[in-house]
């Protein structure tokens, strides 16, 4: 199905504007696809970006200056999101030994589990396969990031 029919309007002012527009509606489709997938290990998409984050760094500690850069979602509020973590036993926080002002974070080993059961369950490819090929992925990806220059 193509925007149009998704969205039940041919009204673009050219081509530009569809894709912005149909952008923005597979952004959409796309966070609801995951949102039951997080919902099942009680998380959002941003703790779950913030935990595969910790996860690269690991067993290395993040700041919350270093999961701000990295997020996917800039406008996130990280230090929030870091104590809902914590509160969930996913991540812990210390002070930094060298700075006493900086705040270590790390993922627990409860963390570390539910992404290795996140890993086994939900793959990403299943809600693409089926329209798209991996060729075709990367052309997409490329595209992308093509277009933000």
């Amino acid at each position: 199905m193509g925007i149009e029919e998704d969205i039940k309007s041919t009204n673009f002012e050219d081509n530009y504007h569809k894709t912005v527009i149909n952008i923005s509606y597979t952004y959409g489709w796309l966070n609801n696809a995951m949102r039951s997938e997080f919902e099942r290990y009680n998380l959002t998409q941003q703790q779950f970006n913030i935990l595969r984050i910790l996860r690269g760094q690991y067993p290395k500690p993040a700041t919350i200056n270093l999961l701000k850069e990295r997020m996917i979602d800039k406008m996130s509020d990280a230090s929030r999101i870091v104590e809902r973590l914590v509160q969930k036993g996913l991540v812990s926080r210390c002070t930094n030994n060298r700075d006493r002002r900086a705040v270590d974070i790390r993922i627990s080993e409860q963390g570390l589990q539910t992404l290795a059961k996140m890993d086994e369950e939900l793959k990403v490819k299943d809600l693409f396969k089926n329209n798209i090929t991996e060729e075709e992925a990367a052309q997409l990806s490329d595209l992308l990031d093509k277009m933000r220059g």
